[in-house]
């Protein structure tokens, strides 16, 4: 009939990725229909919206998720509606099983994972399979660089785009030779070299999509605040506060997983030698912002 559209059992679009599910149930006229499956133990955000227009209603079909709202834990389950308008601040639910939520919204971010996002993402799977000490190191660090922007009262956009460029922070490393990211012993510089030309590989694969925007991102996420880092020597506020949180992120997480040339840190250490170099390589609002989220979560005391 002129006017109906029937959808059986299908999505328009599904995108995945390590903790959550999302699928494109329908759109137009700036609407969009959502099914969400949140895995057990992951995050789901709820940000404010861009505009005193941006209405957003989610309905949990199955599962139990958990809500802190100032100090008050607020277990809900299935037939549960929440919704949001003129948010002050990021809400955050914890999903305590996996969780499946219907979303309805009057602004369009399904975009934000577009497929263009997603065969980066693959090249990125790539890398990490090459690398068995690496595994999942890109998506422990976006979901570390996420809360730490929430922290620091990031924009909606400024934390989807930092998401997008911390799951990307290291595509680069697709033109290290494996038995370079393998090598249990000391580099060359030779092979130093090739490590400290990744960011601007990254870079420059950004580059050629819609999201060239985030390739600065990517590119600086080894600078340092006193210059001592690479590939440009950027100093203090020369690097993007983005690239900052991927900085200390990214090295929390090297430090307190496996490497080929050495067994793992404690959480606790990684951070006090992280925080030893606040003001020095890292930026010290960063350092706090970060640490927060670590106490907060019980990582470390």
């Amino acid at each position: 009939m002129k006017g109906l559209s029937i959808l059986k059992k299908n999505f328009l679009d599904t995108v995945r990725n390590d903790s959550t599910t999302l699928s494109l149930l329908g759109r137009g006229d700036g609407l969009e229909l959502m099914k969400q499956t949140v895995m057990k133990d992951k995050m789901f955000v709820l940000f404010p919206g861009e505009g005193d227009h941006v209405v957003e209603f989610f309905y949990i079909l199955t599962g139990e998720m958990e809500v802190d709202l100032s100090g008050e834990k607020i277990k809900l389950g299935p037939d549960d509606v929440f919704s949001a308008k003129n948010l002050e601040a990021a809400v955050h639910f914890y999903a305590l099983t996996e969780v499946t939520i219907l979303s309805f919204s009057n602004v369009s971010s399904f975009h934000y994972l577009s497929n263009e996002i997603m065969e980066l993402r693959k090249i990125g799977e790539l890398v990490e399979h090459k690398d068995r000490y690496t595994f999942k190191h890109s998506a422990r660090v976006a979901e570390y660089a996420m809360k730490t922007a929430i922290k620091m009262n990031f924009e909606k956009k400024q934390i989807s785009n930092l998401f997008i460029a911390s799951i990307l922070h290291d595509i680069g490393k697709i033109n290290i030779p494996e038995e370079v990211l393998k090598k249990p012993a000391k580099l060359t510089d030779e092979e130093f070299a090739l490590v400290k030309k990744h960011p601007g590989d990254g870079a420059d694969m950004l580059r050629k999509t819609a999201y060239a925007d985030l390739a600065d991102i990517v590119e600086q996420h080894h600078e340092r605040i006193n210059g001592r880092g690479y590939p440009f020597g950027l100093k203090g506020d020369e690097i993007l506060t983005e690239a900052k949180i991927i900085g200390v992120c990214d090295t929390f997480d090297a430090m307190t997983e496996d490497r080929a040339y050495r067994k793992a840190f404690s959480a606790e250490y990684a951070m006090a030698e992280i925080r030893e170099l606040a003001g020095v390589q890292y930026d010290p609002e960063v350092v706090e912002a970060f640490w927060q989220v670590l106490k907060e979560e019980g990582k470390i005391q």
